[in-house]
């Protein structure tokens, strides 16, 4: 894929769509444990982890994505995308330094809690399309749910939703936070993810395209201008 990737030149713009998608993923992140209303299976295992043995919520993003991958390897046999390391390095990075803003803070009123986390879902939701559409690879927990899907023959959304499942009760026995906005977002992440997605691919396809253009266009006016300054 990087291969095809150089061919075409456009090795940088993707990266720059996969960097903005996790960036606004993670942010998303920070908005949902922010909002205090409950938070994603995953993340009320990384907060609860953290309640516990120290650390931050994003270094145990990155360790319990180390955990992941090394599962996947073993269940897949073979080594993941270079994606995934990344995106597991990067996420975990991002969310720690989001938490670091000032501004960042939760809201005095239910309603402000309420819009922080619809917010919050809507910017994972596109945050994720946006890295998906990069084409760098699935992240760790993607990856383990492949993997797993593959080895076992089950659908991608019943081996989702079990190891959704597992993460969330070992969280929530950890006391991580599990609250009405954990069911939401479980009920509700799979549907915006399904309309984000494609929005995200075809604003992908139209940028790179533009560009694609734009370099041709550039490239045959300087043959133009080559071919007149040699006659």
């Amino acid at each position: 894929m990087t291969i095809l990737l150089k061919k075409r030149g456009q090795v940088f713009p993707r990266i720059v769509i996969y960097l903005v998608g996790l960036l606004v993923m993670a942010l998303g992140v920070v908005f949902l444990l922010k909002s205090n209303l409950g938070s994603p299976p995953w993340d009320v295992l990384h907060v609860g982890l953290y309640y516990n043995f120290g650390l931050t919520i994003g270094s145990w993003s990155i360790l319990a994505g180390v955990v992941i991958l090394t599962l996947s390897a073993i269940i897949a046999k073979e080594i993941p995308q270079i994606g995934a390391f990344t995106n597991m390095l990067l996420v975990g990075t991002f969310i720690d330094l989001y938490f670091f803003l000032p501004f960042l803070v939760t809201p005095n009123h239910l309603i402000g809690r309420i819009i922080m986390f619809g917010v919050g879902l809507l910017l994972l939701g596109y945050g994720m399309g946006l890295y998906i559409s990069a084409q760098f690879g699935a992240g760790p927990r993607d990856s383990l749910m492949i993997a797993v899907a593959d080895r076992t023959g089950w659908s991608i959304r019943s081996v989702r939703s079990v190891i959704e499942l597992v993460a969330l009760f070992v969280g929530w026995r950890l006391g991580g936070p599990v609250f009405w906005g954990t069911i939401v977002f479980s009920i509700s992440i799979g549907p915006i993810s399904g309309f984000a997605l494609p929005q995200c691919k075809r604003f992908t396809d139209f940028w790179l395209g533009k560009l694609k253009d734009k370099n041709e266009s550039k490239h045959l006016g300087e043959e133009k201008t080559n071919r007149g300054a040699v006659l």
